[in-house]
């Protein structure tokens, strides 16, 4: 049997079909559905300035903290008093500060960035603002309450902005 032959008896073979139920009304109404909604698509290549500044702020965050956690546990324990002789808050002291002043530019740069809507943006700037006092506390090796103040405000200071960026639908995550 050639393919010519078996094509042939396929389209020629029997249809089957359905025979409508006689006991059914003719008239039955059909039930609307609900409607067909479909979202929008985002371009992954098209972020939004709010998306940008909060994975940029995210990174500022992960970076300040990283290098400031070493001062922080070198200061930790004294109560009002910093011993800024100590060789391992000094180096700690010298790099946080760095890392702050990198990171806080990085925030304000972030949050002055065209299209960031103010409630993303100005909780940004206040860490930003935050970051550089505290990296001037630092710097002019400031007690423990002043230092613990300062790091206080920077974390609600992140918090906000955290949940501005969330709300924003641009968490502020980075990577």
């Amino acid at each position: 049997m050639s393919v010519l032959s078996v094509g042939i008896a396929i389209a020629a073979g029997p249809v089957a079909a359905a025979e409508p139920d006689p006991d059914a009304s003719a008239e039955q109404p059909v039930a609307a559905g609900p409607p067909v909604v479909t979202a929008p698509v985002a371009d992954p290549d098209a972020a939004s300035p709010a998306a940008d500044a909060c994975k940029q702020f995210a990174a500022a965050l992960d970076y300040a903290a990283t290098n400031y956690e070493d001062f922080a546990y070198a200061t930790a324990g004294g109560g009002n008093t910093v011993n800024y002789a100590d060789p391992s808050v000094e180096d700690s002291n010298v790099v946080g500060r760095t890392a702050l002043r990198a990171a806080a530019a990085t925030a304000l740069n972030a949050s002055m960035a065209p299209g960031v809507p103010p409630e993303v943006a100005n909780p940004m700037k206040s860490w930003s603002l935050h970051a550089t006092k505290l990296l001037f506390v630092m710097g002019l090796r400031g007690g423990g309450d002043s230092l613990n103040n300062s790091a206080q405000s920077m974390n609600d200071d992140a918090n906000a902005t955290q949940m501005a960026c969330a709300l924003a639908g641009a968490p502020a995550v980075s990577g």
